[in-house]
């Protein structure tokens, strides 16, 4: 709540009122890059092209670029993109995202990132636990599924997905070298623990595997961030009481019955909303820093 309150506070004193122009521009240039859970598929409105990359004007960039007037704002962020496609076309529903650094240029101000999900196979885990869940939906089965013969497969690939993101922050930094670049986090998907099979199809047990699952991919997209001098936002800890087996006006990401407009398993509008006040205070900091 604090977070919250502080952002609406800043945003008081550094935006003007929208019947006026603003008094500062903060940023006059931001590009934001990323997978789906930045470009919001499902959520009103769905704009941009190529269609497939199913941005909506709602996601986070979006809002974050609106709250700060930002004049030159580019969303190049594509559902299923990996960190390959920041360097290489990308195909999708009709026809291609260019690959996603071209958007770049010298005179970038503001870069945020959110990338690595669907490197570490984030559609693959999510059918094969909820295939195992299907059979034994009070164990662990997608655990055990993915320790067999003493190695965390899905912990290597988080390992194995770091010199990658490693490789994406010096591609954007060799072309926009006085830029602020944020990596953004991923939301909670399920709670601590507990199930709300099928809304989500994991078995109980294996809530708290991929609990830690996904702050080890957070946990190595700040690393990243850190090694590299770029900021970091990590949405995960203020998502809890928030996550996909919530009430319909408590959620932030959808199950797989969604309850407002979104895509299966990804943000809503409200996750948005969220993420992008969460990532302000950092947006803002960055700015006073350069």
């Amino acid at each position: 709540m604090r977070v919250f309150v502080l952002v609406v506070t800043l945003l008081g004193v550094l935006v003007a009122p929208a019947s006026a122009q603003p008094r500062h521009v903060l940023y006059s240039t931001y590009v934001a890059l990323g997978d789906s859970y930045a470009s919001g598929p499902g959520i009103p409105n769905q704009v941009g092209l190529p269609a497939g990359c199913a941005r909506s004007d709602q996601n986070y960039p979006s809002l974050i670029a609106k709250w700060l007037r930002v004049p030159g704002f580019v969303d190049v962020s594509c559902g299923g993109a990996r960190t390959v496609d920041m360097t290489r076309p990308q195909q999708v529903s009709g026809g291609t995202n260019p690959p996603q650094l071209n958007a770049l240029r010298a005179d970038t101000e503001l870069v945020t990132l959110m990338i690595g999900g669907n490197d570490i196979g984030f559609g693959e885990i999510l059918q094969t636990c909820g295939r195992l869940a299907s059979q034994d939906q009070q164990g662990n089965p997608c655990e055990r599924h993915y320790t067999a013969g003493g190695t965390d497969q899905l912990a290597a690939r988080i390992a194995g997905v770091g010199p990658k993101i490693s490789a994406v922050l010096d591609g954007i930094r060799k072309r926009s070298p006085r830029a602020h670049v944020v990596v953004v986090g991923y939301l909670r998907i399920l709670p601590a623990n507990g199930t709300c099979f099928p809304q989500v199809p994991f078995a109980a047990g294996d809530v708290p595997y991929f609990d830690r699952t996904s702050r080890k991919l957070n946990a190595e997209l700040a690393a990243r961030a850190a090694k590299h001098k770029a900021s970091f936002v990590n949405p995960y800890p203020y998502s809890y009481g928030h996550d996909a087996c919530q009430a319909a006006d408590r959620k932030w990401v959808e199950g797989l019955f969604p309850s407002s407009p979104a895509a299966q398993m990804h943000p809503n509008a409200k996750g948005m909303q969220a993420v992008a006040m969460l990532s302000v205070p950092t947006v803002l900091f960055g700015r006073f820093q350069r």
